[in-house]
């Protein structure tokens, strides 16, 4: 199961996919807040990664029922499956699998096949309504388009954890701090890891970064981005945009040990 050293992309009103790829190794420094429409730059696709079809390009799944292995392509203007693209965070296609109540989390890089036939390696997940979503770069362009998917039998939904400031995941608490979400405005997001209750010396790049961190809105999924601005020792910081108010889930991914942790915690924004 369970950052983008990437331009800063700026937020349409209806909201950003955010997928908030953890922290560069380097020490960068943080912006103050910035209303969305000061952040647009060209390459950066402007959605919410609701939509199944932008900028010309297609996610098709051959089936909408989730399976161990989830197989798609990517459909160009042109009407054929898209062959050629460019490494995001060291990846050529990031894939989420999201349940729709925010209790389920998957975030794995498939393979791609010759005729341009990607290949998800799932685990198993709770029978319930879920959201696949394919983030990529293509001709310079990042996309992320997603469709809604099923995995069978009988499906219970669980409310979604209030907002809180820390979270525990395989021994670790992970605290998030810096400023208050503001709908629409750029602010500073930290989270502190630590173990035992002292700050941790071992984390361990991950996708070339330190954290990768994905947030998703609690009403109808949209995602969104968390851009790293770098480390200072056990805190990661992240310019957080959320574009929506109400409350979002952020998934955080770490690494020690060889091992991905992968964190869940609800934040609100105002």
């Amino acid at each position: 199961m369970f950052t983008i050293t990437r331009a800063l992309a700026a937020v349409v009103a209806a909201g950003l996919l955010t997928a908030a790829c953890g922290s560069a190794p380097d020490h960068m420094a943080s912006m103050p807040p910035t209303t969305s429409s000061a952040m647009s730059m060209p390459g950066m696709a402007m959605t919410d990664g609701l939509a199944a079809e932008s900028g010309g390009y297609r996610f098709e799944p051959a089936s909408t029922t989730v399976s161990a292995s989830f197989r798609f392509r990517i459909v160009g203007p042109d009407g054929r499956a898209v062959t050629e693209f460019e490494p995001e965070q060291t990846k050529l296609m990031h894939f989420y699998l999201v349940r729709s109540d925010l209790t389920g989390f998957q975030h794995v890089h498939p393979t791609m096949a010759a005729d341009g036939t990607w290949t998800a390696p799932l685990s198993a997940a709770e029978p319930g309504s879920y959201r696949a979503y394919t983030q990529f770069v293509v001709k310079g362009t990042d996309e992320v388009l997603s469709q809604p998917v099923t995995v069978p039998g009988a499906a219970t939904t669980s409310a979604l954890a209030a907002p809180a400031a820390t979270t525990e995941v395989d021994g670790y608490t992970l605290t998030v701090g810096g400023d208050k979400p503001m709908a629409g405005m750029t602010h500073k997001l930290t989270i502190a890891v630590a173990k035992d209750g002292q700050p941790v010396t071992d984390l361990q790049p991950y996708l070339d970064t330190y954290a990768h961190l994905t947030a998703f809105h609690a009403t109808d999924l949209a995602f969104a981005h968390l851009h790293p601005q770098g480390r200072e020792g056990s805190t990661l910081s992240f310019e957080a945009m959320l574009p929506k108010p109400g409350d979002w889930r952020l998934f955080i991914q770490f690494q020690t040990g060889g091992v991905l942790h992968t964190g869940a915690v609800t934040v609100s924004a105002g």
